[in-house]
């Protein structure tokens, strides 16, 4: 099967096609985008099952900042679901005549949390205590009968591989990560194999254009320039800011000077605002930018300025 990887944030790549190799495509493309292609081309976004697979890319040719994978989640379709920390450990298989080699336990008694839990063991031995086999060994049940409490690998979420594959594997950066429901795509990082989720909504155009071009760039290649209708989407918004190479990023925000009001070309009304102290200015030819850094706020900016600019994707 060919296993398929997508660049994030709109830098670039070459594939090649070849069984149990990652192959990374020389386009700038959402996840959905991404998605499309890869079953259009190929079979899928790739699935990773285990660390041999994460090394296996983390080690391959293209060293690039981060790719698109698989793994999605849907909080307001899929529920959550169990699943044993060590890849292909089914969730409620018990067999008394199981052909696995003997297992040694370790009982760590470092507090941590799951996740640090999870990193620990997999750093230092294999993974935390997976399957019902592995919980009704002998051993292990000698080696914890004074542990008031431990953790054990079973853990739930909503992330789904998009090939529809049952593989649990995790490999999150517990420094970046938080499984809320504004970011619903993963992406790993090159250099160090760690993981981190982003939202699909918005992307940032790294390019210096005019507000009327930046418009039409948009409408022509993802979904329109990007409105802002509340503090969660604004919050969506400054992130992809922060990476701009100009001081800022041009928005959906135009003011008409037939009407004298400021409107959103998605013909969303505007009702949140978040206008820097004196940045507004009700002028013919204005449209509106959001700060890179700093506090992201919006001001007016003459619209034949060049800077870059956030785009919708649906």
């Amino acid at each position: 099967m060919s296993q398929i990887f997508f660049l994030f944030s709109g830098q670039c790549f070459f594939f090649t096609c070849h069984p149990y190799k990652y192959h990374f495509i020389k386009e700038n493309k959402t996840w959905d985008e991404a998605q499309k292609y890869c079953r259009e081309k190929h079979t899928d976004l790739a699935t990773v099952y285990d660390m041999t697979d994460m090394e296996r890319l983390r080690y391959s040719k293209e060293k690039q900042e981060a790719v698109w994978i698989g793994l999605r989640s849907n909080p307001e379709t899929d529920n959550r679901t169990w699943h044993w920390s060590l890849p292909g450990v089914d969730l409620s298989v018990y067999s008394t005549e199981t052909q696995e080699p003997s297992k040694t336990f370790h009982v760590i008694t470092n507090a941590l949390c799951w996740p640090e839990a999870q990193n620990y063991c997999r750093e230092h031995h294999t993974d935390l205590v997976s399957g019902l086999n592995q919980l009704h060994d002998t051993d292990l049940k000698n080696k914890i009968q004074s542990q008031s409490m431990l953790w054990i690998g079973l853990f739930r979420d909503t992330w789904r591989w998009s090939d529809g594959s049952n593989s649990s594997f995790r490999n999150w950066n517990l420094e970046l990560f938080k499984d809320d429901d504004s970011k619903k795509c993963a992406k790993c990082a090159m250099l160090n194999g760690k993981w981190d989720s982003d939202d699909y909504r918005f992307v940032l155009i790294k390019k210096k254009k005019t507000w009327e071009d930046a418009l039409y760039y948009c409408r022509e290649n993802y979904n329109d320039l990007a409105s802002i209708t509340n503090l969660k989407e604004q919050r969506w918004i400054q992130q992809k800011a922060k990476n701009a190479s100009t001081a800022f990023v041009w928005l959906g925000l135009r003011y008409t000077c037939t009407l004298e009001f400021w409107f959103w070309v998605s013909d969303e009304v505007v009702g949140y605002k978040n206008w820097a102290s004196g940045g507004r200015n009700d002028e013919c030819d204005m449209s509106g930018g959001m700060e890179r850094g700093g506090e992201h706020k919006w001001s007016s900016q003459p619209d034949n300025n060049t800077y870059n600019f956030i785009c919708s994707t649906f």
